[in-house]
């Protein structure tokens, strides 16, 4: 007997739960190691950071210098220069207002005085701010220990001892000598003005050799996909020179608003908080509240009253809210693309790693990452974090919301999807995309039977909030189509249409008949009267039950168009009990190819095949409007097999 052969052991393809748990060690311990570098090559990055962002707000500057012919190093200097001018010249201007301030300052001494003592006074004769005080001192002596701790006395040498004469102590001065002054003067500038250098070589670096950084920036990213790396970098500089410009102008608009309103309100030196205000709005969240608070303690010492003050704030604070919540918003549109969790935690990742500096450049950077999740796939998950993106897509909200039982807040958001759209697309595009997805949960085991009739009843609920809403407004969005638009009066119909010409007959389950339950709602709004049939009313012992009076059109229902044998019986079943009906088969999924579209056809036994709510929609509007119409039967016969 000859022996089996000996085959090797196969290897095993599922996944090792240890190749997960190396991988999540392998991202963190990469994610650790970068965050490190962040933090302490920030005396490197930082400077470099700055002179990308300062690049990409002079680029546009320096392409518009190429356009008139001045070449590529006179543009850059000169754009380089004017902005270093400009800088120079609000220097100037904010230190000579600060100088003239200061000498102001004395001529408001007596208005501080008077309102101290109006706060000392009221805080003395306040019943409660004695007993907090007192509250507070008995604290303090409970911290330090109870009671008064006595204290020793010094003993002073007796007659019999001889007593010790004090040392002489003299404290002299160094000599300063001009060096150290130098010294003292400019040391302390030394770092800063050596940032400020390197990053002025650094601008003119990136702006001189924008082309060859930026080519070899793609080939780091990979050569193989020269398409989509060249794609994240235009996106990410588009996106940041557009927010640079569109955040230069807004905090320039605000600051010149803000100095006309303190200029109304009477506070000293307007021009000098409107420029401070539109500097500061640059830094997320603090930026606002330390320039109100400058002008606001301005205003306590300047005004006698308190008006001045409140006036102040209400300026700076109401301005802030009104520009924040309507004009930006308005403005960015999907520009910045971070969502608002993304720019506090941003702010507050950035500022820990690198201080202001990193308060300053935390949105630019967090936009640049999550322009890289949408282009890069392995980084994604920074897009799906940081980005205001829906998390989900609209089927899958939707399928939530249905697995919810939540009716009303799908009502709602389909409203929101109905503003621009017609009921007709929402239903194809987002409504029978979610049930399809039920479908496949359905199919694995992972949705019972009793969660699937729980989606039916959700979807009727639906149907009746969007039936309320379209009643209530006639003038709603609809696409026109093809055949053009129809909404059917009872004397418009073929007398044999007037009843309830379509059945619209569930194929397996509970979630055909929610789908055949969204083609009914659409027929009833086009003046077509029609009904669901269950499926368990189509099993070959129930179907004889079904009324066939006035039945035209038989169209069925499939979320799952991979088999057509139930298709093919049930069509049989229907034309024996309605045989002079036309039959409908719609498999609400996309084929493939034309060659599936053919298969289905002469699989099902069905008159048509449509694969969405619309086209269905349109044949049975084509029939009934040949059945009104005998002359134009031809023609809408066509359009049909069209």
């Amino acid at each position: 007997m000859p022996s089996l052969p000996i085959l090797p052991p196969q290897p095993d393809l599922q996944p090792h739960p240890q190749h997960g748990l190396q991988r999540v060690f392998m991202v963190s311990v990469i994610a650790a190691i970068s965050v490190a570098g962040l933090h302490f090559g920030r005396t490197v990055l930082v400077p470099v950071a700055v002179a990308v962002l300062l690049a990409f707000a002079l680029s546009p500057l320096v392409e518009l210098l190429r356009r008139i012919r001045l070449g590529r190093v006179p543009s850059v200097i000169l754009a380089v220069l004017g902005a270093m001018v400009v800088i120079v010249v609000l220097g100037t201007f904010i230190g000579g207002r600060v100088a003239t301030l200061a000498l102001q300052m004395p001529h408001y001494q007596a208005n501080l005085s008077q309102k101290l003592d109006s706060i000392r006074g009221t805080a003395s004769h306040s019943g409660l701010m004695q007993r907090a005080a007192s509250l507070l001192k008995t604290f303090n002596n409970e911290i330090l220990g109870r009671g008064a701790q006595s204290t020793p006395k010094l003993q002073l040498p007796s007659g019999n001892e001889q007593a010790v004469k004090p040392v002489p102590v003299q404290i002299t001065q160094p000599e300063v000598t001009p060096i150290d002054v130098l010294e003292n003067i400019v040391g302390p500038l030394l770092e800063p003005l050596a940032t400020i250098a390197i990053v002025i070589v650094f601008v003119v670096f990136i702006l001189l050799q924008k082309e060859d950084l930026r080519d070899r920036v793609i080939s780091l990213a990979g050569s193989r996909d020269l398409q989509r790396a060249t794609a994240a970098l235009d996106d990410a500089g588009a996106r940041l020179s557009r927010y640079l410009l569109l955040q230069t102008t807004l905090n320039a608009t605000f600051g010149m608003l803000i100095s006309g309103l303190l200029w109304l309100i009477g506070v000293p030196l307007p021009g000098l908080w409107g420029l401070m205000a539109a500097i500061l709005r640059f830094v997320p969240y603090i930026g606002i509240p330390i320039a109100a608070a400058l002008p606001a303690a301005l205003a306590i010492a300047v005004d006698p009253g308190w008006s001045m003050v409140v006036w102040t704030l209400i300026a700076f604070f109401g301005l802030e809210a009104v520009v924040g919540q309507v004009v930006e918003p308005y403005l960015y549109g999907r520009n910045v693309g971070l969502s608002a969790v993304a720019v506090v935690v941003a702010a507050a990742f950035w500022t820990l790693l690198w201080g202001p500096v990193g308060l300053l450049l935390s949105t630019p950077l967090t936009m640049c990452l999550v322009v890289m999740g949408r282009h890069v796939p392995q980084l994604k998950f920074l897009d799906t974090l940081l980005g205001d993106r829906p998390p989900l897509a609209a089927e899958e909200t939707f399928y939530l919301r249905l697995l919810a039982a939540d009716p009303d807040e799908t009502a709602h958001q389909a409203e929101l999807f109905l503003r621009e759209q017609p009921l007709s697309v929402y239903y194809d595009e987002v409504a029978m995309r979610a049930l399809a997805l039920a479908q496949k949960d359905m199919d694995r085991g992972a949705l019972s039977e009793e969660r699937a009739n729980q989606i039916l009843e959700t979807i009727r609920d639906l149907i009746e909030n969007l039936s309320d809403r379209e009643e209530n407004n006639a003038a709603s969005i609809e696409e026109e189509p093809p055949s053009g638009r129809v909404v059917f009066q009872e004397a418009d119909l073929a007398p044999g249409w007037r009843g309830t010409p379509v059945l619209c007959v569930a194929g397996r389950g509970p979630l055909d008949e929610a789908a055949a339950a969204l083609l009914v709602h659409l027929l009833e709004r086009r003046g077509l009267k029609a009904r669901v049939v269950a499926s368990g009313d189509a099993l070959p012992s129930t179907v004889q039950n079904i009324a066939a009076d006035g039945v035209q059109v038989i169209c069925l229902s499939y979320l799952d168009p991979g088999n057509y044998k139930n298709a093919r019986y049930l069509v049989r079943r229907m034309n024996r009990q309605i045989p002079n009906a036309t039959a409908i088969a719609g498999f609400w999924a996309a084929f493939e190819s034309d060659s599936h579209y053919l298969d289905s056809v002469e699989a099902s036994g069905c008159d048509l095949v449509v694969t969405s709510l619309r086209e269905a929609l349109e044949c049975v509007l084509s029939l009934a409007r040949s059945a009104a119409n005998p002359q134009e039967k031809k023609d809408d016969a066509d359009f049909v097999a069209a």
